[in-house]
């Protein structure tokens, strides 16, 4: 579709100066759309406003530099979007931050469940008041819905003991999907679509920490994964055209039923409120 036969939209990306982000970010520039990237590089940020210019689409291009494993952080980026662009179409999150080794922020919380699940939380709630100005708003987590709750370790959501960074990222994974059932549960009667999308192992950038077995097993199985480009396709797919349900999952590009136990309303429940006690009480 091209720029001038529907509306300019607003949409904010997380993770939007790497890999699927990035490539998401210039396509809806090419678009016609305006577009905030929220990155913690500099450089890569500086490098996604050279590309706005090459396109033509300065006045329509921003870049937000924050580290989003740090609360403080994501709630200077909250106010700062939420003073620039009062009506939101569309919330993006492709930040992803994998550690093979436990650490913590300088505020003191895992940086997994800091960066992968926290973060998320606090933008997509505080997001979500601009979000329903929109005529037709989604939001889209790119994480990786479908995997049982037994992911979860409710009584140490930091794994403080017994740390694996695969463990983690998958229980980030399952917070999120919970996440999603939350939002639906409290925004969807108002129109704001939530859409999880795993879209596969994708060959692009690999941010993290990553110790050397690690790293060698993702670069193997990077070799037979899909382009950025094919897997931009059905992120596009939501963005133009939302599912009618308050709540979706797809992962590469087949749907999940969200009316199992594994996306459980009252385990939803139970982690928002979990969530705002930890968040009170920093």
């Amino acid at each position: 579709m091209s720029r001038t036969d529907r509306p300019a939209k607003t949409v904010v990306i997380t993770g939007g100066t790497d890999g699927i982000g990035r490539a998401l970010a210039e396509t809806r520039l090419q678009r016609g759309d305006r577009i905030v990237v929220v990155g913690r590089d500099r450089d890569k940020g500086a490098a996604f406003l050279s590309r706005a210019r090459e396109l033509g689409a300065t006045d329509r291009a921003s870049f937000v530099r924050a580290d989003l494993g740090l609360l403080a952080e994501n709630r200077r980026v909250l106010a700062s979007i939420l003073d620039a662009s009062p009506v939101i179409d569309a919330l993006v999150f492709c930040a992803r931050h994998y550690r093979s080794d436990r650490a913590e922020t300088t505020e003191g919380i895992e940086e997994t469940f800091a960066h992968f699940y926290l973060s998320r939380h606090l933008l997509g709630h505080g997001l979500a008041p601009a979000l329903l100005r929109a005529e037709r708003p989604v939001v889209v987590n790119v994480a990786g819905p479908g995997a049982g709750l037994d992911l979860v370790r409710w009584d140490d959501l930091e794994f403080r003991s017994g740390y694996h960074g695969g463990a983690a990222l998958g229980q980030g994974g399952k917070l999120n999907d919970l996440l999603g059932v939350s939002s639906a549960e409290r925004y969807g009667a108002e129109g704001l679509r939530y859409v999880l999308i795993h879209p596969g192992a994708t060959r692009t950038g690999l941010v993290g920490q990553y110790d050397e077995p690690t790293l060698r097993h993702i670069e193997e199985l990077q070799r037979a994964a899909k382009p950025v480009s094919e897997a931009l396709m059905p992120i596009l797919d939501v963005l133009d055209s939302p599912p009618p349900r308050p709540l979706s999952a797809f992962v590469e590009g087949r749907e999940l039923a969200v009316d199992t136990g594994d996306f459980d309303p009252s385990a939803a429940r139970r982690l928002h409120d979990l969530t705002e006690r930890f968040l009170a009480e920093r």
